[in-house]
């Protein structure tokens, strides 16, 4: 196709400086019924046939609309990419470039785009006490040095405005109930209704309209804290825009200043304190003329009490090894030597783990996570719960890795006592001390045998009897503001008469 430049310089040579078809077709190399086309009178500018640009892929546009649809309604991390929505034409026949399906999609995308952005929305408004809005977002934070991804659990009071983050190191249920918990706590109540979005925590199953099948534990939560759970249309962000926007403008408010911390709660307080210091400058967008924070006191009225938080555990069963472990997350957890082959409960916190038998708690553990899967998991031991295997096992004091744990001055004390006949037999004697007697006044009672150069036993049993004793009680003391006026006769012949005339003096 003559391009458009060439055109006009065709039509000025001719019109204006008079030149001769021949010499137009000599100077451009075009033949002289293409000149002559394009001199016609009613062309001022070429006609270029309209282009297919999709080729090939016309023919799977339906099925690439549907891939692209069901990718969307996927989470961002889980979705396929271009080169894999091409890599699953090619079996279905598709002969043509990548290049015109990733234009397709970039051309689908951009429709979309600007379909959402010409969507209408109505303003919403919430009474005092009314709602509030949840969402997950996710941030990174320096945590004992290293950088650490944290989902970050976002509340937001509809009327107030006044919000809420903590941090979590997964967004599982019991990472939920806690964020719950704490937020009512800092909100001095809760609200008659919140709204989520479909999170997998919370419904099992989305279904027609807002038809939901909702998870039974987090049913649990809200019926003890009394609210009603709303959850939003798919894909229909702008129900709870106010949290929405909240988790982007968080970023750029908080998570920019957020300090190198040593633990996730340290982390949490410093948080916690940030979003009450933000509600106390910054003004609100209704109320133009107070504070967050003036209008979350007003709020406070129309909001239910909390008498009690909600005991947030996942519930496991789970089988005791016959080393006493328990398996979580690919970590190992001891319990007491009685259990071991036995089928348990493990009831998972945020921060801790508790093994349940019988209706008692038998062990509870801090909960370690995983720091990258390349990492093999830990073994977490309490060498009391050994105590059971050693005493009939005394030998398992040598090389036993539970007894690893145990305070340095038991350690110091093992190592002298094992080097005596049958001093692992002494040693256990020792540690089952603690069966009966605080662990602190057992490691006192050992440290002043060490430190008296005889470690035995005995002496610690002697030292131990030293540092339980109970003290003495203070004396009485002795009133003083009784006195007696006419003080007693010793007289002993008084008691003749109660013996009786018939007895004989």
């Amino acid at each position: 196709m003559i391009d458009v430049s060439l055109l006009s310089v065709i039509r000025r040579w001719y019109f204006r400086d008079g030149l001769s078809q021949r010499e137009i077709t000599r100077r451009t190399g075009l033949s002289r019924n293409t000149v002559r086309r394009y001199l016609k009178d009613d062309i001022a500018e070429p006609a270029y046939p309209q282009r297919d640009s999709h080729g090939k892929v016309k023919a799977f546009e339906e099925v690439l609309v549907s891939w692209l649809k069901r990718e969307a309604r996927r989470r961002r991390k889980e979705r396929k990419t271009v080169k894999n929505l091409y890599e699953d034409l090619l079996p279905l026949g598709y002969s043509g470039s990548y290049d015109r399906v990733a234009a397709f999609v970039r051309k689908w995308r951009e429709e979309q785009r600007l379909a959402a952005s010409n969507q209408v929305y109505v303003p919403l408004e919430f009474a005092a006490g009314e709602a509030f809005q949840f969402d997950w977002g996710e941030n990174y934070a320096f945590i004992d040095g290293r950088k650490t991804k944290l989902q970050v659990a976002h509340f937001k009071l509809s009327h107030s405005r006044a919000f809420m983050l903590r941090a979590y190191p997964t967004q599982s249920h019991e990472m939920l109930f806690d964020a719950h918990n704490h937020a009512f706590r800092v909100f001095n109540g809760v609200p008659e209704r919140g709204i989520y979005d479909n999170m997998k925590t919370a419904v099992d199953k989305v279904q027609r309209g807002k038809e939901r099948i909702v998870n039974r534990r987090f049913l649990t939560m809200v019926s003890h804290y009394l609210f009603e759970a709303d959850f939003c249309n798919p894909a229909a962000g702008w129900e709870k825009g106010q949290v929405e926007k909240n988790v982007r403008d968080a970023r750029s408010i908080i998570w920019q200043r957020l300090p190198r911390v040593s633990t996730l709660t340290e982390l949490n307080d410093w948080l916690e304190a940030q979003c009450i210091a933000d509600w106390q400058s910054r003004k609100h967008p209704q109320f133009t003329d107070k504070t967050i924070e003036d209008v979350w006191y007003q709020e406070q009225r129309q909001l239910m009490k909390v008498t009690a938080p909600f005991d947030g555990f996942i519930e496991h069963s789970k089988k005791v090894s016959s080393t006493c472990l328990v398996s979580f997350e690919r970590n190992r957890y001891s319990v007491p030597a009685s259990f071991a082959n036995r089928r348990i409960s493990l009831r998972v916190y945020p921060s801790r783990l508790s093994f349940v038998a019988e209706g008692q708690q038998i062990a509870e553990h801090p909960r370690t996570f995983m720091v990258s899967h390349d990492v093999p998991g830990k073994v977490i031991y309490d060498w009391q719960h050994y105590l059971l295997v050693a005493q009939r096992k005394p030998g398992a004091l040598r090389n036993g890795a539970p007894f690893n744990t145990m305070p340095d001055s038991f350690k110091h004390l093992q190592s002298i006592l094992l080097q005596r006949a049958r001093g692992d037999k002494e040693m256990v004697e020792v540690l089952s001390l603690i069966l009966h007697h605080d662990e602190a006044d057992v490691v006192k009672a050992v440290e002043m045998a060490l430190d008296a150069g005889c470690p035995s036993k005995q002496h610690v049993m002697n030292c131990l009897s030293r540092v339980i004793t109970p003290p003495q009680p203070a004396p009485i003391p002795i009133v003083n503001s009784l006195q007696l006026i006419t003080e007693p006769t010793s007289d002993a012949s008084r008691y003749d008469t109660l013996r009786g005339k018939r007895h004989a003096h």
